[in-house]
């Protein structure tokens, strides 16, 4: 499977969601982007890489880092991406950056039946 990009943030019981997505699909690559606290506190696996983002930055600030920090990350056309967890701030920065890197990108939840494009 493509590349996993998602926000590993704010929200109740979302890093559960990402998680057991992660864990129940067959990634090549999985990117979290998350904050210090996710950094100290989320267990990753093997394939996962974390991005640190300062998400006290304005929009535009926080668009740009986390575009230069992707911009290495990233070597398929398309991603599958889940912004089930994180705030609309990180959403919309996560989102400007990929459509700025020409990435295609397909929305991803875990439901009752397993992963689905939303």
């Amino acid at each position: 499977m493509p590349t996993l990009i998602a926000c590993l943030s704010t929200g109740k019981g979302t890093w559960g969601h990402v998680s057991r997505l992660i864990k129940e699909n067959p990634w090549d690559k999985v990117i979290l982007i998350t904050n210090e606290f996710g950094k100290e506190n989320f267990t990753k696996s093997s394939n996962t890489e974390l991005i640190l983002i300062d998400s006290s930055k304005g929009i535009e600030d926080l668009s740009k880092e986390i575009k230069e920090k992707l911009k290495s990350q990233i070597k398929d056309s398309e991603i599958a991406l889940n912004i089930i967890s994180g705030s609309g701030k990180e959403h919309s920065a996560l989102l400007s950056a990929l459509l700025k890197l020409g990435v295609g990108i397909r929305l991803v939840a875990l439901t009752k039946e397993g992963m689905k494009e939303i």
